[in-house]
């Protein structure tokens, strides 16, 4: 169960417009949840979660503040579940079923596609990666599921994406190898994941 019926994300170009504006929105309203902090290219990421209203007007605060360095944002009241989990770090395993990588510029540009895909169809969002280091600001999430829902899932986020400048891509692997499916079980850092034995091609 979601802990935070509202998230509010919003991504700063200046780090230091991003922490003052992350002491204006607590001064704003009441929030019950706040992550922030530096992100890869020299961002500043804000997460927030509570009420809608309490969520609303501290986003709108620190949009308002920051305005001049404001790169994206995204307000999700009645978040889904699945996005409200993946944002706080949280995945879920890989079944051997279709998959769908989308990526985009932003974190706010694929929270909000990611919310429509789940809201539109049954596919899981398995990860949700936010601007990391290696990731030069980019933010990717990680949908699993049956072939022809995983599909209309990336039809509704394209459709969302489409024609802003924050969608870089989405591929769709309608039957992955199984190893990648257990690699991507692990994750998607290259850091993360060890070297596998394949039984492929034998060397001496």
């Amino acid at each position: 169960m979601k802990k935070y019926p509202t998230i509010g994300v919003v991504e700063f170009g200046s780090i230091a417009d991003g922490i003052y504006c992350t002491d204006a929105l607590l001064k704003k309203a009441p929030i019950a949840m706040l992550k922030s902090g530096t992100v890869s290219r020299g961002r500043y990421l804000i997460i927030i979660g509570g009420s809608t209203a309490s969520v609303e007007e501290s986003l709108n605060e620190a949009i308002a503040v920051g305005h001049a360095s404001k790169l994206d944002h995204a307000f999700l009241p009645d978040v889904h579940p699945e996005v409200h989990d993946a944002v706080l770090g949280q995945r879920l395993p890989m079944q051997q079923d279709a998959v769908a990588i989308l990526e985009t510029e932003t974190v706010a540009a694929n929270v909000r596609a990611a919310e429509v895909a789940l809201k539109g169809t049954k596919v899981r969002l398995v990860e949700l990666r936010l601007a990391e280091y290696e990731m030069s600001g980019k933010a990717i999430s990680l949908f699993n599921g049956e072939l022809f829902e995983v599909e209309a899932a990336m039809e509704l986020a394209g459709d969302f994406l489409r024609g802003r400048k924050e969608y870089v891509q989405h591929r769709i692997i309608c039957q992955p190898h199984e190893t990648l499916t257990e690699q991507l079980a692990g994750g998607t850092r290259f850091a993360a994941n060890k070297p596998r034995e394949l039984e492929g091609e034998e060397v001496s």
